[in-house]
């Protein structure tokens, strides 16, 4: 405070008007033009394709703050002033640090805008796509912790003293915070080892959905049903998932239940349809047709099969073919679908119980049936010996 009154008193009111309207006028000119050249590079991105070294300028105007041009025209204003040695050596530190911050904001604006190019090329390889956006939350992490060690030592700060110091905090805020470095180091797995990448379609537990990102603490899945499912990444790892990007071929097994009353030769000559049906169809591998077993109310035939393709959509149109085959062959040849059926047989003599309505009564075995009357009909109850 007492810096700042002998300041004050050091210039005349027209020189502090003179370094106000110097500090107001170079704020002006830089947020207009600021503006101006945002304007004309937006303008040029319109007509044209930018080429991406010509993009560089506008990442670098995009990411200029106007906060920090306050402390600049305060510098340019102070100037015309005479200042304590004091002051003019603290305005001289502010100024240098604001343009470190500034420039860090550059260096990290340039390396978003690199690694977005490489992310853009190559986003049909989930791989890669995960490995870069990992590794630019680490160069922009670096790149910060980078200006923060210059920057303090600019102030005159014991930075060798103040890395030993962090190196032994460091254990404590560990431990305190070993839930979010869980995760981060579950993401590295994820990473390097690429158990699934950004694309592939997964299940966890009942949860299913195609990968979109992968995050330094969370990874994030689209459903089938378009909602957002969020893991931590620590906890994705510990699960057992199904990948279903990483398939080169899908098996297809079913049973064909025929029904009983078959002839033998028809039964005999049903594989070799199956065979020929599935075989039809490419790309397919056959496997195998057994009749199986005789079941309780089907004659049972495995049917096994390969689609030589990862692709869901294709394996179920060539199901759906083999499936049409399979009832115009039926249809044809006179053979029927099971379908659950019980036959109950009662032995010669047996007699079932008949259900007695609530209204009856049943007459006593040594009394002859009689009958009762009710309303205008007459009715003779059921007697069972």
């Amino acid at each position: 405070m007492r810096i700042l009154l002998e300041a004050w008193h050091e210039n005349s009111v027209p020189t502090w008007s003179l370094a106000a309207l110097l500090a107001l006028s170079t704020l002006l000119v830089l947020i207009v033009a600021r503006h101006v050249a945002e304007a004309i590079l937006q303008a040029a991105a319109k007509r044209k394709r930018i080429a991406p070294l010509s993009q560089v300028p506008a990442a670098i105007v995009a990411s200029t703050r106007l906060w920090l041009l306050v402390p600049l025209a305060m510098y340019v204003g102070a100037t015309a002033l005479q200042l304590p040695d004091k002051l003019d050596h603290a305005l001289d530190r502010l100024v240098v640090v604001v343009l470190l911050v500034q420039a860090a904001f550059w260096v990290n604006a340039l390396i978003k805008l690199w690694l977005n190019g490489q992310i853009e090329r190559r986003n049909s390889d989930g791989e890669a796509v995960t490995a870069l956006v990992l590794l630019q939350f680490i160069a922009r992490a670096l790149v910060w912790t980078l200006f923060l060690l210059v920057i303090l030592n600019h102030l005159n700060f014991n930075v060798s003293a103040l890395v030993t110091g962090l190196g032994v905090g460091g254990v404590a805020v560990a431990l305190a915070v070993q839930n979010v470095l869980g995760d981060l180091l579950a993401s590295l797995s994820i990473v390097f080892d690429k158990p699934f990448v950004v694309g592939d379609f997964i299940i966890v537990d009942n949860f299913m959905g195609t990968v979109e990102r992968v995050g330094v603490k969370t990874t994030r899945l689209r459903s089938l049903s378009g909602e957002l499912i969020i893991f931590s990444n620590s906890d994705l790892l510990k699960s057992r998932m199904r990948n279903y990007k990483q398939m080169y071929e899908r098996r297809v097994s079913y049973n064909l239940n025929v029904a009983y009353g078959a002839r033998t030769e028809q039964l005999e000559a049903l594989p070799g349809f199956l065979k020929q049906s599935i075989e039809a169809n490419t790309p397919v591998r056959f496997d195998s047709v057994h009749f199986k077993e005789f079941g309780e109310w089907a004659i049972v035939f495995e049917v096994v099969y390969y689609v030589l393709s990862p692709d869901n959509g294709l394996a179920m149109d060539i199901q759906q073919k083999i499936n049409l085959d399979i009832h115009r062959y039926f249809a044809a040849n006179g053979l029927d679908f099971a379908h659950p059926v019980r036959t109950l047989q009662a032995a010669q003599g047996a007699v079932l119980p008949v259900k007695v309505a609530p209204e009856q009564t049943a007459a006593p075995a040594n009394e002859p049936a009689r009958t009762q009357q009710r309303g205008d009909k007459s009715w003779t109850p059921n007697v069972i010996a």
